[in-house]
């Protein structure tokens, strides 16, 4: 796991705004964004798209030869995508077996008569709460690597019944979905 990946889990205990956990209770929070493109065009030899989005902002990107059906898109299709993103926090109390850590990532294609896909990525920790300052508030952890990350907290009810030594197990999901729809 990143330390990038490692700083975001951190910081996602402190953006939950849930009410108050402890014992085996666990909190989640999730978004999902949602976007649509217009393909502006296609080159198939350097494999990249130009896309043109609702506000009218062009980009371009190179598509790589894990998308298989890049020879099927046409100039006027519309693509639409969902980013979908979770965190599920469980305190544990001091003693028990941290959960874990773990990466897992897959890509599952549509099976549509356009091109489409799923691609996922979850990542587990267990975090240690090495101290809490509940006037700022914040809380100190620490990372299975070792780094000492301390965040302030969005919601101080967040930190009733925490306490110092107990384990924070983080569950953190991204998801992407994307299609194709062709103009009729």
């Amino acid at each position: 796991m990143s330390t990038k990946t490692a700083a975001v889990l951190t910081v996602a205990l402190c953006l939950t705004s849930a009410t108050g956990v402890s014992g085996q209770e666990s909190m989640s929070k999730g978004r999902s964004v949602s976007a649509t493109a217009t393909v502006q065009a296609i080159d198939t030899t350097g494999r990249t798209i130009t896309l043109r989005d609702s506000n009218g902002q062009e980009d371009k990107y190179v598509v790589g030869p894990e998308v298989k059906r890049f020879n099927e898109l046409k100039v006027g299709d519309t693509v639409k995508t969902t980013y979908y993103e979770s965190v599920v926090l469980q305190v544990r109390k001091a003693g028990e077996k941290p959960g874990p850590t773990s990466t897992d990532a897959a890509v599952t294609p549509g099976t549509g008569a356009l091109p489409a896909a799923t691609t996922s990525v979850q990542e587990k920790m267990t975090v240690t709460v090495k101290a809490i300052d509940p006037n700022l508030p914040s809380v100190t952890v620490t990372t299975p690597d070792g780094r000492t990350v301390t965040r302030k907290v969005e919601n101080k009810k967040n930190l009733d019944g925490v306490k110092v030594g107990d384990l924070i197990d983080i569950t953190y999901t991204r998801a992407l979905l994307a299609s194709v729809e062709r103009a009729q």
